[in-house]
């Protein structure tokens, strides 16, 4: 089974990964953003992902997004790849998972996170190893409505089922509530495909 997890920088995605790996040890969690990081290094000397959107012209972008999608794609076994439905680019939102790179791709499932747009502020500024701009409230809830947009775009072009797991508004009873559910459910969604093959 693949998956593509999708939210905001600052949702938590990593530690929620984390949690994925300790039930189920041999999935492959591949981050997207580490992939063409990697090319993006090779091709341009680009020394960290926050730079990429930023000193890369938009046709070399689209060609390291390509090209990453088909490394994963040819990943065996269950696979979980960290990415995003949009990037902020230049003021305006850009598909992290056009048509091109989704057939690629061909995940069964884009499940779609979504926060309080306060909390991904909050996590951010935990986070003092990225170079992200300063976002308010208004416009992480903004990027977060162009997700649901892009996500659900990027499933019809893929022919995935997308799921949503909405936070918001729900405040958490303990540090890391939010990440073990959502690790749980990634972890059901391949546990019953395995079920369904055997």
């Amino acid at each position: 089974m693949k998956i593509v997890l999708v939210a905001l920088s600052g949702s938590g995605k990593t530690t929620i990964m984390n949690f994925v790996r300790q039930r189920l040890p041999d999935v492959q969690i591949v981050n997207y953003g580490d992939v063409m990081l990697e090319i993006a290094k090779r091709k341009f000397g680009i020394q960290h992902r926050d730079e990429m959107r930023k000193k890369i012209p938009v046709d070399e972008y689209r060609k390291i997004q390509e090209e990453a999608a088909e490394y994963i794609a040819s990943l065996p076994g269950d696979v979980i790849v960290d990415t995003h439905a949009s990037i902020k680019i230049m003021g305006g939102y850009y598909p992290g998972l056009p048509d091109r790179v989704i057939s690629r791709l061909k995940p069964d499932v884009i499940l779609l996170l979504e926060y309080d747009p306060k909390d991904i502020i909050e996590r951010r500024k935990r986070d003092p190893d990225r170079f992200r701009d300063v976002e308010t409230e208004e416009e992480v809830d903004m990027h977060q409505q162009a997700n649901r947009c892009y996500a659900f775009a990027a499933a019809n072009a893929g022919e995935s089922t997308v799921h949503i797991l909405n936070f918001r508004g729900k405040p958490q009873s303990r540090p890391f509530e939010h990440a073990e559910m959502a690790a749980e459910y990634v972890a059901n969604l391949i546990l019953r495909a395995r079920r369904q093959k055997s």
